[in-house]
């Protein structure tokens, strides 16, 4: 006997009314229970995937639907990694297998805030989580950084890794120094790429045109820069580890830096102080005969200074491109995380052809009916729940600002996808059915939009893998929007 049966069998000997009360109430009840959530994500980096993931693996009828500006899936992944860190890369595979769920949907080439409103999303899905990243870089702010041969590192790593915003950057490599200004990992990661012998990067999915113009680089010293001192670096010791270990270079590091350091990292936590014990070894420690020979032999050099902040850009005697960088000596003030850098009054230039800005990646605001912070470079939120807006949501970079690793952007996007689902029981979310991707469809075809599928991108993938293997590489990245759209038929 179904449900509703039961309840009319009831009705014998029980008032009508009640009946019905109990049968609206069960009524109710199932449809809420059987209600499919129309939740939207915005950005199909590790933040979206992460976050759609979890909603998928733990609401059994979620439908969540993926808005990337890109053509193609993955974000940073794809296009921020490094080309010699493939094993970071793997976690795509379990984006796929997310991308391949009956109940997730990739939508390329769509930009919201520009092609579909959030507003027009909020009133299509009952949840929109904001997981755009951050993909605009920290400008330096001083005279000088618009002279030809200064690049923001999030603009050279586009670049080698294929973004196509990037393609055409075509930096100039003649020089034989470089500077980078920051020392993170990403300042670590273009330093390296500078440097690591090119037949290294020959079988890694780096560009042909990078490598080409790695191949014909005279770049033979590359300093990393920071305001700071060794203690506050924001590398992490497995970037460190390779700069020390990159064939055919030498470190070159002023024992003076590191005076009274073994002492001050007693108290600091495992990993920083890990990672202090390793640039003490490499600054101050004889290297071993082999270690010695190696370095005799080497024809390029990094180096570390430290208490330097930039000041301005050095232009040639023509004045047509980059000859140096004016630093600031500095020293810190302050304790703890109030310590900061502030200039002695001292300056030095440092001679270089070419300079890499790597202070930070930035957010930008993606609608105006969307909170911004312009100071921290985030959307306002509380545990993921956009401030003051019912509904929306936001994970990743966007959320927290652009620091950490892939796993941290995990445990983030996981949190924010179990506020959100807790939200939904808690019924704070609009009741009702939504149409989701249908009324978005019908909006972007009257705007000429027309999105590309996780199918659409799979076709990209297998011509990016097939291009790669003449030449042993993974694969060899499309370039150019207007022939990935021709080679889908559009």
């Amino acid at each position: 006997m179904g449900a509703r049966g039961g309840l009319r069998a009831l009705s014998i000997g029980v008032g009508a009314e009640l009946v019905a009360g109990l049968e609206r109430g069960f009524r109710q009840q199932f449809s809420t229970q059987e209600q499919t959530p129309q939740i939207c994500v915005v950005g199909s980096g590790p933040a979206g995937f992460y976050t759609a993931q979890h909603l998928l693996k733990h609401h059994s009828r979620a439908h969540v639907d993926i808005y990337e500006k890109q053509l193609v899936p993955f974000g940073l992944v794809r296009y921020g990694v490094a080309p010699d860190h493939p094993e970071v890369k793997n976690v795509i595979n379990t984006f796929t297998r997310t991308a391949h769920s009956d109940r997730c949907a990739f939508h390329g080439s769509v930009a919201v805030g520009r092609d579909v409103t959030v507003q027009e999303l909020r009133d299509a899905y009952h949840a929109v989580v904001l997981s755009y990243g951050a993909d605009d870089h920290q400008a330096l702010e001083i005279p000088g950084e618009e002279l030809p041969g200064v690049f923001s590192a999030r603009a050279f790593v586009g670049w080698y890794n294929g973004l196509p915003e990037n393609r055409a950057l075509a930096p100039d490599l003649s020089c034989d120094t470089a500077v980078v200004l920051g020392q993170g990992n990403v300042a670590l990661d273009v330093a390296r790429i500078l440097l690591t012998p090119p037949e290294h990067l020959e079988k890694t999915d780096i560009t042909e045109a990078a490598l080409g113009a790695l191949r014909q680089s005279q770049v033979k010293t590359v300093w990393i820069v920071g305001r700071r001192g060794a203690l506050q670096v924001a590398f992490t010791i497995k970037e460190l580890r390779e700069m020390i270990q990159l064939p055919g270079t030498r470190p070159i590091l002023d024992p003076a830096d590191f005076l009274g350091l073994q002492d001050r990292i007693k108290e600091v936590p495992r990993p920083r102080k890990r990672l202090m014990e390793l640039l003490l070894r490499a600054a101050t420690e004889k290297p071993e005969v082999a270690e010695v020979a190696r370095r005799a032999s080497a024809s390029r050099a990094w180096g570390l200074r430290f208490f330097r902040s930039p000041q301005q850009v050095l232009p040639s005697p023509d004045g047509r491109r980059v000859a140096g960088v004016r630093l600031a000596v500095t020293r810190l003030e302050g304790v703890g995380e109030a310590t900061r850098a502030v200039p002695t009054g001292d300056v030095e230039d440092l001679p270089c052809g070419l300079v890499l800005s790597s202070i930070g990646y930035k957010s930008r605001p993606i609608d105006p009916s969307v909170p911004f912070d312009p100071k921290l470079g985030v959307i306002p939120n509380v545990e993921g729940r956009v401030v003051d807006v019912p509904g929306l949501y936001c994970s990743g970079w966007v959320k927290r600002g652009p620091t950490g690793v892939i796993t941290t952007t995990m445990t983030d996007s996981f949190v924010t996808g179990q506020i959100l689902l807790q939200d939904l029981k808690a019924g704070l979310l609009p009741s009702g059915p939504r149409p989701g991707y249908a009324a978005v469809k019908a909006l972007l075809g009257s705007r000429g939009v027309w999105p590309v599928s996780f199918s659409d991108w799979e076709k990209l993938d297998a011509e990016e893998v097939s291009r790669g293997q003449g030449a042993g590489k993974p694969r060899e990245k499309l370039l150019d929007p207007q022939e990935m759209l021709r080679l889908l038929g559009r």
